[in-house]
């Protein structure tokens, strides 16, 4: 395939990609299933003319680790603090632990007890399928105001770290003993003394620099840093949560002496340009990460009735855990919340992250793209039911 070829079809996909946006506002079919159909409708047409084009699970994996941190840090840019919030962001973030954790430990024991795989490697492979994707989720509500909106964003955010942290937890060879807790305790003060840390330096570099290039430094720097601690096995989104909401409330965070080294009304004025160059990254690392993964699948092994059957049980099984949490014990509103739950980039990045001695043959790359599809159906459904509603209600 020549150069120009490859050209024309990346600028393809990124012109498809904003007439799926487009579409996406008008008939709420979310973007991102739109993206996968076409991904697998150009696997099938490359089998027809047996074109060849192997697509390594790293590259797959590289997109989708920039792709989360530009997401997180476009919503993280997104949200503004304040002593009225702190409401909203303590029942977005008790949703994200509740939900992430009864959901990871039922799907669990139902592996558990079905395959008779031993429960540390059943934990390790539900938790993807329980971790909500503020890839998809986060874009996706963009039309909804006020404290919907803010709780979608705040509630999926929470969940991909909490679902990382989680992961890690699950991941160790000392699990669900006292020793584990404590590693797990020093992990996570150790990422919030980083994040602290490197959200100074950064925020310094991003007031005093004058280059106009300085927008990708910064992200080179935060992808850096991003991946060193992913490297020690911390839970480095955080990393990117902290800079975002940092940055962005600036004024909260700079009193007495610190306005002398970081000025607040200069760090406004950069944040909208930083806003804007990451919606448009996010977007387009968002793009070719869903076209590659649904060009991964195999639509054969997808259509198997097993396959369904299993997909459809799980997301039965998240969906009415989510439906008891946000009823009986959130006492608040079932349209959208409930059905804004999406699986994707955030899911397929931990399942790739799987250590071999964990894999479960039963679970694959099919069933999570069944998973996927389905709770993308459900959230089109949710974001439909939201619009016909006459007032949008508030927690």
């Amino acid at each position: 395939m020549g150069s120009y070829s490859i050209l024309i079809g990346l600028s393809l996909a990124v012109i498809l990609s904003y007439l799926f946006d487009l579409a996406a506002r008008a008939t709420k079919v979310p973007s991102v299933l739109m993206l996968l159909l076409s991904g697998i409708a150009l696997r099938q047409a490359a089998d027809y003319f047996d074109v060849v084009l192997a697509v390594p699970k790293v590259v797959l994996e590289i997109f989708g680790i920039i792709g989360l941190i530009m997401i997180v840090l476009e919503g993280a840019l997104d949200l503004k603090i304040s002593r009225e919030k702190a409401p909203l962001i303590r029942r977005s973030f008790f949703a994200a632990a509740l939900i992430l954790v009864v959901q990871a430990i039922s799907i669990a024991l139902i592996l558990h007890f079905w395959l008779r795989v031993n429960f540390q490697s059943c934990l390790v492979n539900a938790i993807p399928l329980a971790v909500i994707s503020s890839a998809i989720a986060i874009p996706s509500v963009a039309n909804l105001q006020g404290e919907k909106q803010e709780f979608i964003v705040y509630e999926s955010t929470f969940s991909d770290i909490l679902g990382i942290m989680f992961f890690n937890f699950a991941l160790q060879n000392n699990f669900a003993q006292g020793t584990s807790v404590l590693t797990f305790g020093a992990d996570v003060l150790a990422v919030l003394v980083v994040a602290v840390l490197s959200t100074a330096a950064l925020a310094f570099l991003l007031d005093r620099i004058r280059l106009h290039v300085k927008f990708f430094l910064i992200l080179a720097f935060l992808i850096l840093l991003y991946s060193l601690a992913k490297k020690l096995h911390l839970s480095s989104l955080v990393l990117v949560l902290v800079f975002g909401l940092a940055v962005n409330n600036a004024e909260h965070f700079l009193k007495g002496p610190l306005r002398r080294w970081f000025r607040p009304e200069r760090l406004s004025e950069e944040v909208h340009q930083l806003r804007s160059i990451t919606a448009e990254s996010a977007f387009l690392i968002r793009t070719f990460f869903f076209l590659l993964f649904g060009f991964s699948i195999t639509l054969g092994n997808v259509l198997s009735p097993q396959l369904l059957l299993q997909g459809v049980l799980i997301v039965a099984a998240l969906t009415a855990i989510r439906l008891v949490y946000l009823r009986y014990i959130a006492r608040t509103d079932l349209i959208p919340e409930l059905f804004i739950a999406p699986k994707g980039l955030i899911t397929v990045l931990l399942f790739y992250s799987i250590p071999e001695k964990h894999l479960i043959g039963e679970v694959s790359e099919n069933i999570l793209f069944v998973v996927i599809l389905l709770t993308g159906v459900l959230m089109m459904i949710g974001l439909l039911l939201s619009r016909q509603e006459p007032v949008i209600g508030e927690y």
